[in-house]
């Protein structure tokens, strides 16, 4: 994804859309003819927080709750001190009870983004299931995941439009910690209802996922 932003950050015009690359997605096409269908649902937006979703979002008469799980995954405060018998480790419950606790609150859609890709390893699992907990039956989530990785791929915000278009801009220079295949990501998903893979041109696959 990284050709994707040419040689530099964009300059003039309007800062807001400063740096921002559109970029066609199916599975924001899909999820968003079921926003526009429904009332009153609460989303979840897991990525670095865009005001621009916000307003999308809150527009259609929905509510909008904000995770940035990478950054938050990166803080030493996680990490557990290794002993004689055991290695460090990372403190599992201790970060999902803190950043993805909603005392009973339930989701009607997530939109994950691609942050399963930038996660420490032994978070991802519990995140799905966490996550299967608090979506709704029936409820949607959209997630992405690259196919491949370069040198330099980019840790991106992503800001959805009233079009068939998301737009990517640069937020972090965080390295990509695993790449999932399509056979790892049903594994991931495998206690979910049903899922469906769209195509894409680029690197970025795209799932709709059904609770």
């Amino acid at each position: 994804m990284r050709n994707l932003f040419g040689g530099g950050e964009s300059t003039g015009g309007n800062r807001a859309n400063a740096g921002r690359v559109p970029r066609h997605s199916s599975g924001w096409k899909e999820l968003q003819k079921h926003l526009k269908s429904q009332e009153s649902l609460r989303i979840l937006d897991i990525g670095p927080t865009s005001s621009t979703n916000i307003n999308y979002i809150t527009s259609l008469g929905h509510s909008i709750y904000m995770a940035n799980l990478v950054e938050e995954a990166l803080k030493p405060e996680w990490i557990v001190a290794g002993t004689e018998e055991h290695e460090a480790g990372f403190d599992v419950e201790k970060f999902l009870e803190t950043n993805l606790s909603f005392s009973g609150r339930k989701f009607d859609v997530v939109i994950l983004w691609d942050t399963a890709d930038f996660l420490p390893e032994q978070l991802v699992v519990p995140i799905f299931s966490r996550l299967h907990e608090v979506i709704e039956p029936g409820g949607l989530m959209l997630a992405f995941f690259h196919a491949t990785s370069e040198p330099g791929t980019p840790f991106c915000r992503y800001h959805l439009t009233d079009t068939e278009v998301v737009d990517i801009q640069k937020a972090g220079s965080y390295p990509v910690v695993q790449i999932y295949s399509n056979r790892k990501i049903e594994n991931l998903l495998q206690d979910f209802s049903s899922y469906r893979f769209f195509l894409a041109k680029d690197s970025l696959r795209e799932v709709i996922v059904t609770r």
